[in-house]
């Protein structure tokens, strides 16, 4: 599993990398050093990312622990999308109060210094981070399959979407469309123009998919200036 992960992390982080060079050329001119850092952190938390998702292969697999299955009449066809959006509010929410306890200073200096590290931020600064924090973010979705019943292509779907907004909301600039990260969908949604101003300021934008919390909690900084034209 841990190989699984890594090889996830390389397509999606090198394909987005590569993009940004393609699209937008010079955008990554000097960083080179930061990018081997970035690489290097985020196979390391790709090998702690892998020990819980192996616990949950073979627990589904030999064990019939978790509550993943196969059968697409086991729930009714309506629940396979809401248990998607339950999965990334489950994991949305975890993200946001671990990320502000890692913003408190002695944990900012102990872990989450390393992915601030990252200035600016590039496609491969997605997985970049410090055990204790790749330790966080490793243990969501294994816990949530024991907890909450998802059909197989389902969670699927639900590791896509962490896979790609994480790299996503890292590039350094938008990839998606004005026209939808200014609409009213997407004033709830994190993408790049919201995520770039948490490393520019550090203080606000804490969310990983949504910013529920963030208004609720009144830390939502609104969008970075470079993308609100």
């Amino acid at each position: 599993m841990t190989a699984i992960v890594a090889v996830r992390y390389l397509l999606s982080s090198g394909f987005f990398a590569w993009l940004t060079r393609r699209v937008r050329p010079g955008f990554y001119e000097g960083l080179d050093p930061q990018i081997g850092k970035e690489i290097r952190w985020s196979l390391a938390s790709a090998a702690i990312y892998g020990v819980p998702a192996g616990i949950v292969a073979w627990g589904w697999d030999t064990r019939g622990w978790t509550l993943i299955y196969t059968d697409i009449a086991a729930y009714p066809l309506w629940y396979l999308p809401l248990s998607v959006f339950l999965y990334l509010l489950a994991h949305d929410t975890w993200f946001y109060w671990t990320h502000r306890w890692m913003h408190r200073p002695r944990e900012f200096r102990l872990a989450h210094a390393v992915h601030h590290a990252s200035r600016p931020p590039t496609a491969w600064a997605a997985m970049s981070f410090h055990p204790i924090e790749a330790l966080t973010g490793a243990v969501v979705i294994p816990l949530l399959v024991f907890c909450l019943p998802i059909h197989v292509a389902m969670l699927g779907l639900v590791l896509m979407v962490m896979t790609v907004m994480g790299v996503t909301n890292h590039m350094g600039w938008e990839i998606f469309p004005r026209w939808l990260v200014h609409s009213r969908l997407g004033n709830w949604l994190i993408t790049a123009s919201h995520h770039q101003l948490h490393h520019e300021r550090y203080n606000c934008n804490y969310g990983l998919y949504f910013r529920f919390w963030d208004r609720i909690c009144k830390t939502d900084g609104g969008l970075a200036e470079a993308y609100r034209r």
